[in-house]
């Protein structure tokens, strides 16, 4: 583990007090879980976005008939 000093408002250090006490943890745990959280987020979400980006690309509009219908985008019948 490693240590650092964080400098906040004391509108919001006291909301972080109270939020560990709820949870019954350390000010520093709860930050520490917090950063975690969004770091494993953000990590989830470029992963994501790569995994679409890497897929190939498909043309949606076909040069003989024009765009492609409702029913065969999202291949299921209409209803009315």
């Amino acid at each position: 583990m490693k240590n650092i000093t964080i400098t906040l408002d004391e509108e919001t250090a006291r909301w972080a007090r109270i939020e560990a006490a709820k949870r019954d943890t350390s000010v520093s745990r709860l930050v520490g879980e917090m950063l975690r959280e969004r770091r494993e987020k953000e990590s989830e979400r470029r992963a994501a976005l790569e995994r679409y980006m890497a897929r190939p690309r498909v043309a949606l509009k076909d040069a003989d008939s024009g765009y492609p219908s409702r029913e065969q985008l999202y291949d299921r019948p209409v209803l009315r």
